[in-house]
């Protein structure tokens, strides 16, 4: 399948429903500053998980992304969109929140959903998969199908906030967050100095 528009590959924003939708929603802003296409899919749960925490409708999320830049939105039910595909050029997958839910139906293969199927083809490409999990304590099931994702090559990223950074803020907090999201996905480079991401 040729790339869109000549374009290169764009990023897929996968949004479950775990809490975290401050961190999906600065991921995309900070994706589209940098010039990056995005396909972005949200589960159902994750739909009502933003209403809540947001104070807006998803809907409305992506019509601000979209005056920032290039971005396809997919509904969780459309399983023959163009991402559940591995012949569609990507060239990696963020799934921020990962709920536990979605995060057992990646590590069994069972999925059932759009966002499921795109992150099953990411893994079988060998292309790159970032999972932010939402949840704690984990069990110890949690904690074995986090390692059969971090086994099939996928990075595993808890939104562990960097206190060493001395945030003076929440915002603080997400956005170095989201730079250690966007180094997982090749986004940008680790900085120079190793011990800020230490």
């Amino acid at each position: 399948m040729p790339e869109h528009g000549g374009a290169r590959p764009s990023l897929i924003l996968g949004i479950s429903g775990a809490t975290g939708a401050v961190l999906a929603d600065a991921a995309a802003r900070a994706l589209l500053r940098r010039g990056e296409r995005l396909d972005v899919v949200c589960s159902d749960y994750g739909e009502l998980m933003w209403h809540h925490e947001m104070h807006e409708r998803f809907r409305d999320a992506t019509a601000r992304w979209l005056t920032h830049g290039d971005v396809t939105v997919h509904r969780p039910q459309d399983v023959a969109a163009p991402i559940s595909s591995g012949s569609y050029p990507v060239r990696g997958m963020l799934i921020v929140p990962c709920s536990m839910a979605t995060l057992g139906a990646l590590a069994s293969g069972a999925g059932t959903n759009l966002l499921h199927r795109a992150a099953d083809v990411t893994l079988k490409e060998k292309r790159r998969l970032v999972v932010v999990p939402r949840e704690t304590p984990l069990s110890i099931i949690h904690l074995r199908n986090l390692l059969t994702l971090a086994e099939a090559g996928a990075a595993v990223l808890p939104p562990e906030p960097a206190f060493y950074l001395r945030p003076s803020s929440v915002s603080d907090i997400v956005d170095a967050l989201v730079d250690r999201m966007l180094q997982a996905l090749g986004v940008i480079e680790a900085p120079a100095d190793e011990h800020r991401w230490a």
